[in-house]
Parts: C-alpha cells; structure tokens; sequence
C-alpha cells in the first residue's frame, strides 16, 4: 500500500511540475510579487517596530502559495481527472480511490513546501529577513493552514465536471481571497466595511495566524484563527466526502 502510495504521489509531482502555469503561479509567481515589492520598500525596520516589510511579508505571500495549490491547482487537477474519466477508471482499478486523492494532496503539499522554501531563500539572503517566531509552532501553523485551505478547494474539485469549469469556480474563491486576506496587499490598506468582510475568508485567518506567528506570537494567542481554520478543515473534507463525484 505504502508503495502504490509513493508511486502515485511522485507520479503527481512530476505531472504538476511538467504543468507550465501551475509551475509559475505557485512556485515564480509569489517570489516575484516579493521581489518586486522587497525592491521597492526594502527591509528597514518600521518605526517603533524591530521588523520591515519582507519580515511582515513573507507569512503572507506563504499563504498565497497555500491558496494557489490549494484552490487553484487542486480543483482544476481533480476536475481535469473527472472530465477524462481518469478518476472512474482510478476507481474500478484495486487501487483505492482515497489513496489517489492522498497522493493528489501529498504531491501539492510537496510543492506547497517548496514554494515556501523559494521565499524564505530569498528572503534571506536578498532582503536580510528577520525571524522572531517558534519553528514549531510555525510548521503546525503551516500544516493546518495547508490543510484547511486544500479542505475548502476539495468542494468545487468534488462538483466540478471539467477542467473549465473546475477553473471558474477556482478564480471566483482565488481572486477575491488573494486581493482581500492580505496576500496581496496589507489588510491596513483595505476600507473598513472591505476589512470586516476579509473575516470571512479563510485564507485571512491563514495570514494573520502566520504573521503573528512569524512576528514572535505563539498559538494560544490566535485562538479565533486556529478554530476557523479548524472548522474550515473539518467542514471542508466532510462536505466533499458527500459530494465527490468520480465521473
């Protein structure tokens, strides 16, 4: 079993990385976002504050990568499997289905991991990031982040019949998230009434747990955002465990 498991996991991770756009939006796209905004703000540190901007900003343009692979690349993938009946011949195969789809998240895990690994590389040794964080609590906080959100895109990847409208669906959850949560922009920058609405986005909580963390937060402080993105996991795989369509 362990070995199937291997096996289709690594044959995901090649076929994700032979994808061009989703090679680009997950693993370029954020670190060029971080460049260029490194490049124009810089890291000095705020006044009154001992961070700069990338320290503030690398646990958000992690969390967009957690989106992209996520909602965008989960549900379109899934959806592609459906509209080429890959997923019902999965299924009438010995191989269990629950194991394709363990595989399918271990491989966007993987790339997930290394999307993050890109930004804190460059983070270093470009901008000088500053961490003041628990290494601990901020992998636990990235696991359930990762979780939570792969929860969420595995609902339109359980409906979705083609790859198409697997991709609409995707781009309405993606886009408002990436441009109100705080991925894109600070959510400081945003008008009040757009600021209470964020709450309600997933991926918000994902980047104010991060940031706090990365900032020098622990767990017990964030209690709101860990039982969001808790019930968000929970919810997400329940209601796709009930609506997955294999063909």
């Amino acid at each position: 079993m362990f070995q199937r498991y291997f096996r289709l996991t690594r044959m995901e991770f090649i076929l994700y990385l032979r994808e061009p756009s989703g090679f680009f939006f997950t693993l370029i796209f954020p670190l060029l976002l971080m460049m260029l905004f490194g490049s124009i703000w810089g890291n000095d540190p705020f006044p009154g504050v001992n961070f700069g901007y990338i320290d503030y900003a690398v646990p958000a343009f992690i969390g967009m990568v957690i989106a992209t692979s996520g909602i965008m690349c989960l549900t379109t993938s899934i959806a592609a499997y459906r509209e080429k009946g890959i997923l019902r011949r999965f299924k009438a195969s010995p191989i269990s289905p629950l194991l394709v789809l363990t595989a399918e998240l271990s491989s966007l895990f993987i790339i997930t991991v290394l999307g993050m690994l890109l930004l804190l590389a460059a983070g270093v040794f470009v901008f000088g990031m500053r961490f003041y964080g628990n290494i601990p609590e901020v992998i636990l906080a990235f696991i359930l982040s990762t979780l939570s959100i792969s929860a969420l895109g595995f609902i339109p990847a359980s409906l979705a019949p083609t790859a198409r409208s697997g991709m609409i669906i995707a781009n309405v959850m993606y886009f408002p998230m990436l441009f109100l949560s705080g991925a894109m922009l600070p959510g400081d920058m945003l008008p009040s009434f757009l600021k209470t609405f964020s709450q309600v986005l997933p991926l918000t909580h994902v980047i104010e747990l991060l940031q706090g963390l990365w900032l020098g937060g622990h767990l017990w402080e964030y209690p709101v955002q860990i039982a969001v993105l808790c019930g968000v996991t929970v919810a997400g795989f329940v209601i796709a465990a009930k609506c997955f369509r294999w063909e």
